[in-house]
């Protein structure tokens, strides 16, 4: 393999194309209507396809460290490429997850369960890793301007979040007292991680936009990365307190039901207005001339997450508007998703995404915001 080869270049933001193409099946078997309004053998299909982008790119991953250990070492040692490490967590998590919930139709229900388990326990693992290691190198090795800071800086601290959001269904499966408590509690410790590091990051990027102005164009996207954890944080309390009853006693049983709604319904309005500044933002980006890029896979995974979280809030408190708010922003990803989709295509059958990036005058994101 030759040092310019395709791999040489494969950065870890391509597990963004997993995330996005699994909450696709996820978010489609979450949806809080009748039964075949999305066609299971339609999320079945796309969960199979997440699943084979996740071996796919696990493989060449595996092969761009063995023959491009250099390459690998300047992505960790990288500001704009070190947070998305996290994705490999949550492509991990988002393919277990989505297995359990919308494959098991395709591979049965005990490999199906098997398969979540597995994946659910390694993306755990390699999330926190992600979430301690990759602040620690923005601490101590990285060097960043007051004007760098960016979405992509929650990537690795919202992976703990989707193990929160996704250990849940596992729950069940445990024995009745001491492990199904002690995993419900630990989804709430996950859930807490995350949320408290996002409530740290979220002001300095909003605080850098405000001093500094828009982000650059191929970056504009990632402004709906803050819609991931706020999705992600709804449905989390929404999933743990659907499996309370037969974990923890019934007072937390039901104190954990009212915490879904309070803290839930305050956090999609606010998901709902970040949406609208977001969205702004990109129409402006658009009309600057802002092209594809890897970036615009920012516009599925934090949009799922929204759908699996007014999903939740419709399922607890019976409110047909939540349940019409989930439908229309599944909408929304289904959409994106299929552009996202096709224009990555179309971008390595020509060899772009996969070219060297090339010098930009401005603090590159060398590796989701390369334009094809």
């Amino acid at each position: 393999m030759s040092s310019d080869s395709p791999l040489r270049h494969l950065g870890p933001n391509w597990y963004a194309t997993v995330m996005g193409t699994a909450i696709v099946a996820s978010a489609g078997a979450a949806l809080p209507v009748g039964r075949g309004a999305v066609p299971r053998g339609a999320l079945e299909a796309v969960w199979a396809l997440a699943a084979l982008l996740l071996l796919t790119l696990l493989t060449a991953r595996a092969a761009h460290w063995l023959r491009h250990p250099d390459q690998g070492r300047r992505h960790l040692a990288d500001p704009t490429v070190a947070p998305f490490y996290g994705c490999l967590a949550m492509a991990l998590l988002a393919v277990g997850g989505a297995g359990l919930s919308a494959g098991r139709g395709l591979i049965g229900e005990d490999a199906a369960l098997a398969v979540d388990a597995v994946l659910w326990v390694t993306g755990t693992v390699v999330g926190l890793g992600a979430a301690a290691a990759v602040p620690y190198l923005m601490v101590t090795r990285h060097r960043i301007a007051p004007g760098d800071a960016s979405p992509v800086w929650l990537l690795p601290v919202v992976a703990p979040m989707v193990s929160a959001a996704l250990g849940p269904a596992l729950v069940p499966h445990l024995p009745a007292g001491q492990w199904r408590e002690a995993m419900l509690l630990g989804c709430y410790a996950l859930f807490g991680m995350s949320l408290l590091a996002t409530l740290v990051i979220l002001p300095v990027v909003f605080s850098r936009l405000v001093h500094h102005g828009p982000l650059p164009l191929a970056l504009t996207p990632t402004l709906f990365l803050v819609l991931g954890p706020l999705g992600q944080s709804t449905t989390a309390v929404s999933n743990l307190a659907d499996v309370a009853p037969g974990a923890v006693a019934g007072p937390y049983a039901e104190a954990m039901a009212g915490f879904a709604v309070l803290y839930g319904v305050p956090v999609i309005g606010f998901a709902l207005l970040w949406l609208a500044l977001a969205a702004a933002m990109v129409i402006r980006a658009f009309r600057g001339g802002m092209g594809f890029a890897m970036t615009w896979w920012a516009f599925t995974f934090p949009v799922g997450t929204c759908v699996t979280g007014a999903a939740g809030l419709a399922r607890h408190t019976g409110l047909t508007a939540l349940t019409w708010l989930a439908v229309g922003l599944y909408a929304l990803l289904v959409a994106a998703w299929a552009v996202a989709a096709a224009r990555t295509l179309a971008g390595l059958l020509t060899g772009r995404l996969l070219a060297a990036p090339r010098p930009a005058p401005s603090a590159p994101v060398r590796a989701m915001a390369r334009t094809t």
